[in-house]
């Protein structure tokens, strides 16, 4: 179930935005490890081109392009997520590939106070980026809800801007 209305980060111009669903997929859900988490939601980008890379550009390209350097400094930094060179195989961004099918890919990341599983899926005409968080301590909590204020902000916009740069692509 959607709203139907594109989220944008204040300022952004009019190009197209993922929509937060308000309810997570259960084609994606079944790709999260967890059983458990505390916090989840998912961003879907509406395209006639989402299946034009294959699960693992899509995310290569939102993550290790799009959020780049800022991303590295939250998860990292922030999150005190323990992520691999960035150029180190078997990952994107860091990220540890979980799991992976023909439509969708599974990202896994943990630190000492909370784990997190990244599901990018493609879909009939989409692509959805869908995010799982649990606390392994209760600061993790805290910690959370202090970053997903900006997480809500720049989510919307990864999809779409992952869409540019893969076009630019030779």
């Amino acid at each position: 179930m959607t709203d139907g209305h594109p989220i944008r980060a204040a300022g952004e111009h009019a190009d197209p935005v993922a929509f937060q669903q308000h309810e997570i997929a259960e084609s994606t859900r079944a790709h999260c490890p967890m059983t458990e988490y505390d916090y989840a939601d998912q961003f879907t980008l509406v395209t006639d081109a989402a299946e034009a890379w294959n699960p693992e550009e899509w995310a290569c390209a939102a993550l290790d392009s799009v959020a780049g350097l800022q991303g590295q400094l939250i998860w990292r930094g922030l999150l005190g997520l323990r992520l691999a060179r960035r150029s180190a195989p078997g990952q994107v961004a860091g990220w540890r590939i979980a799991d992976r099918g023909d439509t969708w890919i599974t990202l896994a990341a943990r630190s000492w106070m909370l784990t997190g599983n990244l599901v990018v899926e493609l879909g009939e005409g989409s692509v959805s980026l869908a995010t799982f968080v649990r606390y392994e301590r209760s600061i993790g909590k805290r910690v959370w809800a202090f970053a997903a204020r900006g997480h809500r902000r720049f989510a919307p916009g990864l999809l779409p801007d992952a869409q540019r740069v893969l076009r630019k692509l030779p």
